[in-house]
């Protein structure tokens, strides 16, 4: 477990940025956290830190944005406003999961049962003043 203390909203895309030097093709990032919490900067630094060029904005209502470009591709998803976890069938969920892109998931604790047992688990957390957050980076066993 690596823990990770920022006090703005670039340091948190800065962590991110470092952290996606460690991904590898078909690796999937389980974002978890409030509102508000960094998710968002977090896979923004990521994108960044794979080579990804295009502006990265959470896929809120879309679920899904996909970025080219970089050193793999980035699959970048948001469940907030998912209704059912059937969802994730109408548009080939588990194909992405086991393609050779990397898969940033954010709300993933609404799609628990659906999440692979290989996964980089990152928990945000707002901290004691209003930029300050406390992200924790839970690594797969196989890769520590």
């Amino acid at each position: 477990m690596h823990v990770i203390e920022t006090t703005s909203e670039q340091e948190t895309i800065d962590a991110g940025e470092r952290f996606a030097a460690s991904l590898a093709p078909g690796d999937v990032v389980a974002l978890i956290g409030d509102l508000g919490s960094g998710k968002t900067r977090f896979a923004k630094g990521i994108s960044r830190g794979l080579g990804v060029k295009d502006h990265v904005t959470s896929p809120t209502f879309t679920i899904l944005h996909e970025y080219t470009g970089g050193r793999l591709m980035v699959y970048h998803f948001d469940f907030y406003r998912m209704k059912s976890v059937r969802e994730l069938d109408e548009f080939g969920f588990d194909e992405y999961i086991d393609g050779d892109g990397v898969c940033l998931l954010e709300w993933a604790d609404m799609i628990e049962e659906r999440l692979p047992a290989r996964r980089f688990e990152v928990r945000c957390a707002l901290g004691e003043t209003e930029t300050q957050r406390t992200i924790t980076i839970v690594t797969p066993p196989e890769r520590t």
